[in-house]
């Protein structure tokens, strides 16, 4: 399991928008360190995908199609949810 956060990781999470800033940015800081190194590698993926697309999944306007994806998703979800 990867414990340390790349600066890379960092400045993918910040986004064009405050929300997914946030979102992505806290489950970087707070949650990431903890997930498989699979898991890891799909938030890597998610970072990919643009930000109109992230905001739809992550405020579950949409549900991505790929169930590993949307997973980690609801994960971040989660996390945002109930963090403190």
């Amino acid at each position: 399991m990867n414990k340390i956060i790349q600066p890379r990781l960092r400045w993918a999470c910040r986004r064009g928008m405050l929300e997914l800033d946030l979102l992505l940015g806290n489950f970087l800081e707070e949650a990431y360190p903890a997930l498989s190194e699979e898991e890891q590698g799909v938030f890597i993926r998610l970072l990919d995908e643009n930000d109109p697309d992230l905001f739809s999944w992550l405020t579950g306007k949409r549900v991505h199609e790929n169930p590993e994806v949307n997973n980690m998703i609801e994960k971040i979800r989660y996390h945002a949810e109930h963090r403190h």
